[in-house]
């Protein structure tokens, strides 16, 4: 009778259940990586069985692949309420970095996904399309606030907007994935709410002196 409940209920809200289980994922994938992840592990935390997850997404790397994309969809989702067309650019840019760094650190498990796939060179990265367009439409908003920084004559023409994402993204990544190593070396001041605040308009004002005519 329960299992009989529990099938009805999936078929009610799939979407919800896909969801529950990709969040479930992404802290186990995050945690453990693709070998070491299991999927009883998933199942046992999620309102759902093996067979469902497999259901859903075929097989594990099935499942991978899904929670590395809706990973990419919410910091792109959240990137893209930004209402920078009707800002200046100085300001633009500014919202778009304290945005990048803000969700980095509000999101470890991206942090440590994408660090696991640099090690397996970027083999799921590499398969999935949805990624690819989900980055490219990242880096033309880049290109868009880049392009009304030249054009008001504040920011130099000279620049390269891939450098400039990779910039970026640097310094908000490293806050978060060398978080241990760093603060086991230095202390953890630098990772406190102050010391947070104190990091981002310091990438700000570094990623502005850098772009300024």
């Amino acid at each position: 009778m329960k299992d009989e409940k529990l099938r009805k209920s999936w078929k009610q809200d799939a979407e919800g259940v896909k969801h529950d289980i990709l969040m479930v994922a992404m802290a186990e994938f995050a945690e453990n990586g693709l070998a070491g992840a299991r999927i009883d592990e998933i199942a046992a935390k999620t309102k759902t069985s093996k067979r469902m997850i497999y259901y859903y997404f075929g097989d594990k790397d099935g499942l991978y692949l899904a929670a590395l994309e809706s990973a990419y969809a919410r910091v792109r989702a959240g990137e893209s309420d930004l209402d920078i067309d009707h800002m200046k650019a100085e300001e633009a840019m500014e919202a778009l970095v304290r945005f990048i760094f803000d969700h980095h650190r509000s999101n470890p498990d991206l942090i440590r996904m994408v660090m696991n796939e640099n090690v397996n060179h970027a083999n799921y990265l590499k398969k999935s399309e949805f990624i690819r367009d989900l980055n490219l439409t990242s880096m033309r908003r880049l290109q868009r606030v880049l392009s009304m920084g030249q054009q008001e004559g504040v920011f130099r023409q000279e620049i390269d907007p891939v450098f400039l994402h990779w910039q970026i993204q640097a310094q908000c990544f490293y806050n978060v994935a060398n978080r241990p190593s760093f603060s086991t070396k230095f202390g953890p001041e630098l990772f406190t709410d102050e010391g947070q605040k104190q990091m981002v308009d310091n990438i700000v004002e570094s990623t502005l002196r850098f772009l300024r005519a």
